[in-house]
C-alpha cells in the first residue's frame, strides 16, 4: 500500500533538458517507477537516454525544443499534446553565463532568462491547460540554492531561479483546488556540465566541499527520489514546496 502511492504507472511524464545530467536521472528515474517518457533537448542527441528509459521497459519518445525562443514553443506542444497525454512535467532544461555583472551584455542577461524562466512558463501554459481540463497533474520545476541565495558571478542565473521559485508558488495558489500540485526542487551543488568549471576550479571547489555537510558533491542520480515523490500521488497534499536536495547546504 504505501510503495504504491510513489507508482507512476500509467502515467506519461515530459522531461526537458533530458540529455545528461539531472534530466538523465530524472528521466531513467521515473521510468523505473513505471512512466512513460517524453523527452525533450534542443538537439537531436537524446538517442542514450531514450536507451536507458527502454531498458526498464517503458515508452520513450523524443522531441527537439528551442527554449531559447519562447515564442516558438506553443506550436511544438501542441504537436506533443496530439500525441501524449502529459500527466507530469519537469522543467528541467537550464543553463548559466559566469561573468561579472558589469561586463554582461544584455542578449547574454535574456539569453538566461528565456531558457531558464520564460521557456518555463509557456511550457507550464500549455501542459498545465489539458491537465486543468482532468482535474489532475503534477508539475516539478528544478531551482536552485540561488532560488535562495546570491552566489558569485551569475546575476543572470539567480534572478532565473528565485522567479522560479516564485512562479511555482503563485501557479500552485491559483491551481491547488483543482488537482494540481506545483512544486520544485532546489539540488545543491550537483557534479554535471554546468557546474564542471566550479570542480575544476581549486579555489572554488574546496570552499564548496567545506559548506556541504554531506563531505561530497551530489550525483544526478541523487535527486530522483524527490523527483518521484513529487510526480507522484505520495505528494498530493504537497504543493507550492521547494524542496532543496543539497547535502545539508542551507541547513549550514
Amino acid at each position: 500500500m504505501s510503495l504504491s502511492l510513489f507508482s507512476l504507472a500509467g502515467k506519461t511524464a515530459l522531461v526537458t533538458g533530458a540529455r545528461s545530467g539531472i534530466g538523465q536521472a530524472i528521466a531513467v528515474g521515473l521510468a523505473g517507477a513505471g512512466a512513460d517518457l517524453v523527452l525533450t533537448g534542443h538537439q537531436d542527441n537524446l538517442q542514450e537516454t531514450e536507451e536507458l528509459v527502454r531498458q526498464t521497459g517503458q515508452q520513450a519518445f523524443s522531441y527537439q525544443l528551442d527554449l531559447e525562443h519562447p515564442a516558438t514553443l506553443p506550436e511544438a506542444c501542441r504537436e506533443i499534446l496530439e500525441k501524449h497525454q502529459v500527466d507530469i512535467l519537469i522543467n528541467n532544461a537550464g543553463i548559466t553565463i559566469r561573468k561579472p555583472a558589469v561586463n554582461l551584455a544584455f542578449e547574454e542577461w535574456s539569453k538566461v532568462m528565456d531558457v531558464n524562466l520564460n521557456s518555463v512558463f509557456v511550457l507550464i501554459q500549455q501542459f498545465a491547460g489539458p491537465m486543468l481540463e482532468r482535474h489532475s497533474g503534477k508539475i516539478v520545476n528544478i531551482a536552485s540554492l540561488s532560488s535562495f541565495q546570491g552566489g558569485i558571478t551569475v546575476a543572470p542565473y539567480t534572478a532565473s531561479k528565485s522567479a522560479l521559485a516564485g512562479i511555482t508558488r503563485a501557479l500552485s495558489n491559483e491551481w491547488a483546488s483543482q488537482g494540481i500540485q506545483v512544486n520544485a526542487i532546489a539540488p545543491g551543488y550537483v557534479q554535471t556540465n554546468l557546474t564542471q568549471p566550479l570542480v575544476e576550479n581549486p579555489t572554488r571547489n574546496s570552499g564548496i566541499m567545506a559548506r556541504i555537510p554531506a563531505g561530497r558533491w551530489g550525483r544526478p542520480e541523487d535527486l530522483v527520489g524527490a523527483a518521484i515523490f513529487l510526480a507522484s500521488g505520495a505528494s498530493d497534499f504537497v504543493t507550492g514546496h521547494v524542496l532543496a536536495v543539497d547535502g545539508g547546504w542551507l541547513a549550514w
